[in-house]
């Protein structure tokens, strides 16, 4: 239940800072756009929720 829930956390903190973050030169994975902010926030609240 934790790592669904650092999951939908992650997702919609990564949607929020790659769309408002937005990186033009594509230089910054992270915040470039906001499906890969999605991805990167899932994979970091994944990681978070395992280790709690």
């Amino acid at each position: 239940m934790k790592s669904i829930l650092g999951i939908i956390v992650g997702v919609l903190l990564g949607g929020l800072m790659g769309h408002f973050g937005k990186c033009s030169t594509g230089a910054c994975p992270l915040t470039s756009t906001p499906v890969r902010g999605t991805l990167y926030g899932a994979f970091l609240g994944l990681m978070f929720g395992i280790t709690q």
